[in-house]
């Protein structure tokens, strides 16, 4: 009776078991093929490792999302070239419309899987109709910038300059693949500091520039110095110079937040060359940005504020922690003062004494308290190239 009872029980127990191990087994024949999209989990851990500081591990789970993403997309490519390759879908010529609906009616979903992670990326209008061209640009989707980008930051937090550079440089490449295209500034950002870190300023003044390309206020003229701007940048130019920086604040407003590190490290790295136009126009642009987003911010919680004096915003920004926090970070005492020092370069002293005397009254601004006081002082202000290359 006992063997009976047992006997009863595995055969109730063995389709369970039957499942089960098919359930293992397909996991381990499927477990290295990576599914649609799993490479941005795979790269999210390595984020996690990273900030961490487990580089070894975060360096090789973002090789893992970049050998995943390929995969895939390698996978849709020769799903796609097979069914192309069929004698029916050779005769429909090159056109995309023709062969979108061949695989509609025979049902072909591996291609329309490719496709359709094809049109989430590029619009499919700028294929102009064309199957080759649909072909080459999925072929263009195994690469991952983003995993580059985030290897090269491993490279440089283990002190690798050279393999930080490199891996930077080839996810620039692929910039245009980028989800979110203000990473490619991030990535331009992250050139231009190791270019300074290696001491080989000139390519880091390259790099800078390019981040200014596509600034309204800046790219029309760009290179050609401070007189040669557009008309809104010849007028505040002539206003800041002129009638001095409150007046000037309170008649612009810039907010290209993307720039304002840029325009700062320009300016930083002309004022150190004694190139004081360049470093004006410049510095110009980094406080004016800097002045708008505070502003904005204020106005954002109080709708009644409006700028008046230079002196009552810092007195708004040395209140509020988060204000204070975001001035530190952006340099703001720092670009004040090297901003009259440019100005006074340039033969504006009016303006470039007015900076000086808000900084000199400011208990809060540090070391630049000190400097614009003894600027003050002096008959003589130091303007020259003061500073080490940044």
């Amino acid at each position: 009776m006992r063997t009976d009872n047992i006997l009863k029980t595995a055969k109730k127990v063995r389709p369970l078991f039957i499942f089960v191990a098919l359930l293992i087994l397909s996991h381990s024949v499927f477990a290295n093929t990576p599914s649609q999209r799993d490479w941005w989990y795979t790269l999210q851990r390595g984020q996690l490792m990273f900030s961490r500081g487990d580089y070894g591990n975060a360096l090789m789970t973002f090789e893992d999302a970049r050998r995943d993403r390929r995969a895939v997309f390698d996978r849709m490519e020769r799903d796609l070239i097979e069914l192309l390759s069929m004698g029916e879908v050779r005769r429909l010529g090159d056109s995309l419309d023709w062969v979108e609906r061949f695989i509609s009616d025979r049902h072909f979903s591996e291609a329309a899987v490719a496709l359709e992670e094809l049109y989430f990326r590029i619009p499919r209008e700028r294929f102009d109709n064309s199957v080759t061209a649909a072909l080459e640009a999925l072929g263009t989707l195994r690469y991952f910038p983003e995993a580059e980008m985030w290897i090269g930051r491993t490279f440089l937090a283990g002190g690798e300059l050279g393999l930080a550079l490199r891996q930077f440089e080839l996810a620039l490449s692929q910039r245009h693949l980028f989800e979110n295209p203000a990473f490619a500034t991030e990535l331009l950002y992250e050139i231009a500091e190791v270019r300074r870190i290696r001491q080989e300023y000139r390519e880091m003044e390259r790099v800078l520039l390019s981040i200014l390309e596509d600034s309204t206020l800046w790219a029309a003229d760009a290179g050609q110095g401070w007189q040669a701007g557009t008309f809104a940048r010849d007028a505040m130019t002539r206003t800041l110079q002129r009638d001095g920086v409150q007046r000037w604040l309170t008649l612009y407003r810039y907010g290209n937040t993307q720039t304002m590190r840029a325009h700062r490290e320009l300016g930083f790295y002309y004022i150190a060359l004694g190139r004081h136009g360049r470093a004006q126009e410049h510095l110009m642009f980094a406080f004016l940005i800097h002045n708008t987003v505070i502003i904005d911010e204020i106005i954002r919680r109080r709708f009644d504020f409006s700028f008046t004096t230079l002196e009552a915003l810092a007195n708004e920004i040395a209140r509020d922690p988060f204000l204070a926090t975001y001035a530190d970070e952006g340099q703001y005492y720092r670009v004040a003062f090297y901003l009259g020092n440019a100005l006074f370069g340039n033969g504006h002293a009016d303006s470039a004494r007015e900076l000086w005397r808000f900084l000199a009254a400011r208990d809060n601004a540090g070391q630049w308290q000190v400097r614009a006081a003894a600027q003050l002082r002096s008959p003589n202000p130091a303007v020259g190239p003061t500073l080490v290359m940044p």
